[in-house]
């Protein structure tokens, strides 16, 4: 399943977010797989595409940055699997 993940930053922990991503990387289980993010221009939202089969993995990336961000969970499909879905 895929997922973007949005991250709202907690306001002055910017430079700790990136810190910690830089010395430890996304510290992510195994079987949670980034794809791509994206950075909002005021550095205060991150919107990131995962794919997992299980949900619960996405919960523990989580317990490792939820002192420094929120997070909302929104399962996604692809456009085309969008198209199949209304047209079946």
């Amino acid at each position: 399943m895929t997922y973007m993940i949005i991250e709202t930053f907690k306001p002055g922990q910017v430079n700790e977010i990136y810190k910690r991503l830089e010395e430890k990387g996304r510290m992510q289980p195994e079987g949670l797989t980034y794809i791509h993010s994206w950075i909002d221009e005021n550095m205060e939202k991150c919107y990131q595409v995962m794919e997992t089969d299980s949900e619960e993995k996405i919960h523990q990336w989580i317990s490792n940055w939820d002192d420094v961000m929120e997070f909302k969970i929104v399962p996604v499909i692809s456009s085309e699997e969008a198209k199949n879905k209304a047209l079946s």
